[in-house]
């Protein structure tokens, strides 16, 4: 029986360390994973490779639930396929503190509450934005394109470069350069 680590935050930017304190010294491998706990499964990779090292018999392990997901189904998901390829589950702390093969009340619960947690965060975000505007502030995130990369992402667009190029190029994500392309796009699409 090994220990296998999983630590999870949800942002390149949030630190890892707490998590590695608890579970390097107790683990034989330790994966991580700078993801979303609402994302499926089969798209988390350190997830993906965490169970691919898992063996029958193991524990993987997390410092609390939430590390598992943050939205009920997905944690759900990720238990069940644990649980049926015979690998268990070790909680370090929380709710839900323990060894689990098996489904179980405090487990779910635990990741009802962490879904719930994520939630209420979202809904604050969202209340203190609103409550900026209304003041006549504008909040949340700094605007990651300034006029200079929004010419050169047009200018690249016009030249008939692909999102994915342009994104490289300009050097922001692929998100970003489609947003940029449908704002321009949106005005005259009205005016049709």
């Amino acid at each position: 029986m090994a220990l296998v680590g999983l630590v999870r935050v949800s942002t390149s930017k949030q630190e890892t360390a707490r998590q590695h304190d608890d579970l390097d010294p107790i683990c034989v491998k330790v994966f991580d994973e700078k993801i979303s706990g609402t994302i499926k499964v089969a798209d988390r990779p350190g997830l993906q490779a965490a169970l691919a090292y898992l063996r029958p018999g193991d524990l993987l392990t997390v410092q609390e639930a939430d590390r598992l997901g943050r939205n009920l189904l997905e944690g759900l998901i990720v238990l069940n396929d644990l649980f049926q390829q015979g690998i268990s589950v070790k909680v370090l702390h929380g709710i839900a503190a323990g060894e689990h093969t098996e489904r179980s009340l405090i487990l779910d619960l635990a990741l009802a509450l962490a879904e719930d947690r994520r939630r209420d965060i979202a809904r604050k975000t969202r209340d203190g934005l609103d409550a900026a505007a209304r003041r006549g502030r504008k909040g949340g995130r700094p605007r990651v394109v300034d006029a200079d990369k929004r010419r050169a992402i047009l200018a690249r667009h016009a030249e008939g470069q692909s999102l994915r190029e342009i994104s490289r190029g300009v050097g922001v994500s692929l998100a970003v350069v489609h947003g940029e392309v449908k704002a321009t796009r949106e005005p005259a699409t009205e005016s049709v």
